[in-house]
């Protein structure tokens, strides 16, 4: 009692530690900003850097047509100054500021500092411009007074300077309707993306938390169908591997009950017997018991490896006929005195065909021993191409399949008559793996009524898997 309810504590410490499903959920207006501000940020970007690769590479042409447009202004400003002495440079000076939209002046030549280049333009009497190109120098003739001209923008100007420059005021707009157009177009793109990021994410957690059957819808956005389809076809193979697990399971354990029952009912006989006819008997029939274990082991992995791996096939070309003959042979001891024949004149000569030899073999042997099983007399094994198929037909004079059980006879752990089985073997799994083999080579495997009376079971695949020599 103590180890019990010290073991219940543990669990329940352990539940109310548990992790909580995911809750969460992907935030639409956090995707959107960051979105949002990693395209603008990069935009601005790339604008700011290309703006001052293209005012570095045209800086020289501005120049020279800015001073080829103010060389007439500045030399009739120069006549007019030379007119007069230049004790009234000062005073004319001022008086044609007046009448400019830009500030005129005149300074000593030593007050200046320029870039050496146009320093020198400057002391050979041609117009210099500073760096920012909006004011112009100009040296009046051979005299260290220099004419200053500018700025000749009007926001540098602080005698114009009325509010927001018009400029920034149109550089302010532009960016401002850039930046709406993109918020548009970001979140045109962004809206989708999330409602297929959402969809997906709610199907994980499906998932996660047991509902295989979920799926993620179909996707609006491109970029996540492949991502969507590939978690459709994992959650697909997950369900149908549970549900393999499940039926194997299921389906064992209750198999396991009657050769293990005989088992103990054999070891309580030979235990109460000293006979040594009635203990060799009990020894054969729990060998027996055993090798059905065995059997039932062997074919239970050898389904559950077909229906879980989906092994990949090595498809090789083989002669049909003689092909049809190996495999024949490959049972006929099983066949004791049935007439066990193989039929293959309605064959095109020399037909080959293209098959797997690892896994065909299984579904041709699982027919053969079928029919062998339940046959009265005789065995027929006969091909043909017909509608652009290969079909191998498995005969026999049984009792044959009815109609309502020919479909579920090919699921796994599907016996019609267990009285039957129980003499002549069997596990419902021969069928079951014939029919997955078949899948793989994009064929199937089909029950009807034999020409014989019994039962036909068919295995048939496309044609265009196959070569035909001439």
């Amino acid at each position: 009692m103590t180890g019990n309810s010290g073991n219940n504590k543990l669990l329940a410490i352990l539940g109310t530690n548990k992790p909580a499903p995911w809750r969460g959920r992907y935030s639409l207006s956090r995707l959107f900003f960051n979105f949002y501000l990693l395209v603008m940020g990069s935009f601005v970007a790339i604008a700011i850097f290309a703006d001052f690769v293209i005012s570095t590479a045209v800086k020289g042409i501005t120049d020279d047509y800015t001073s080829r447009f103010m060389r007439g202004t500045v030399l009739l400003i120069e006549e007019e100054l030379f007119r007069r002495p230049r004790s009234e440079w000062t005073r004319t000076i001022k008086a044609l500021d007046q009448k400019f939209a830009y500030r005129l002046d005149i300074v000593d030549r030593w007050t200046l500092t320029l870039p050496p280049k146009e320093a020198e333009k400057l002391d050979s009497g041609e117009l210099a411009i500073d760096v920012q190109g909006d004011i112009i120098y100009h040296r009046l003739k051979q005299t260290p007074q220099i004419l200053v001209v500018g700025p000749i923008s009007p926001e540098r100007n602080p005698e114009y300077q009325r509010g927001m420059p018009l400029d920034l005021r149109i550089s302010l707009l532009t960016w401002s309707l850039i930046g709406v157009c993109l918020a548009i177009v970001v979140w045109l793109w962004v809206h989708p993306v999330w409602r297929d990021l959402e969809a997906m994410r709610q199907t994980a957690r499906s998932l996660g938390e047991g509902l295989f059957a979920a799926r993620a819808p179909a996707m609006r956005s491109s970029a996540f169908r492949p991502l969507a389809e590939t978690l459709n076809g994992m959650a697909e193979r997950i369900q149908r591997l549970i549900a393999t697990q499940k039926e194997l399971s299921s389906a064992i354990s209750h198999e396991l009950r009657t050769p293990i029952a005989r088992l103990r009912f054999a070891l309580e006989m030979l235990a109460a017997t000293d006979e040594r006819a009635e203990r060799e008997r009990l020894a054969g029939a729990m060998e027996g018991d055993l090798d059905e274990l065995d059997g039932l082991i062997d074919s239970s992995l050898t389904y559950a490896r077909f229906e879980r791996e989906q092994p990949e096939l090595h498809l090789t070309g083989v002669e049909l006929a003689p092909w049809l003959d190996e495999q024949v042979e490959a049972v006929r001891v099983l066949a004791r005195k049935l007439d066990l024949q193989v039929d293959s004149r309605t064959l095109p000569p020399l037909l080959h065909v293209e098959l797997d030899r690892k896994s065909m073999p299984y579904a041709i042997g699982n027919l053969l021993r079928n029919a062998i099983r339940y046959a009265r007399a005789r065995v027929r094994v006969s091909a043909e191409v017909t509608d652009g198929e290969i079909r191998v037909h498995v005969d026999d004079d049984g009792i044959g399949i009815p109609v309502e059980e020919r479909d579920r006879v090919f699921s796994a752990f599907t016996r019609l008559d267990r009285s039957r089985d129980r003499s002549t073997g069997g596990y419902g799994l021969g069928l079951a793996i014939a029919r997955l083999v078949l899948e793989q080579h994009k064929g199937r495997a089909s029950a009807a009524e034999s020409p014989l009376g019994g039962a036909r079971l068919t295995l048939s695949w496309p044609l265009s898997q196959n070569v035909t020599e001439s």
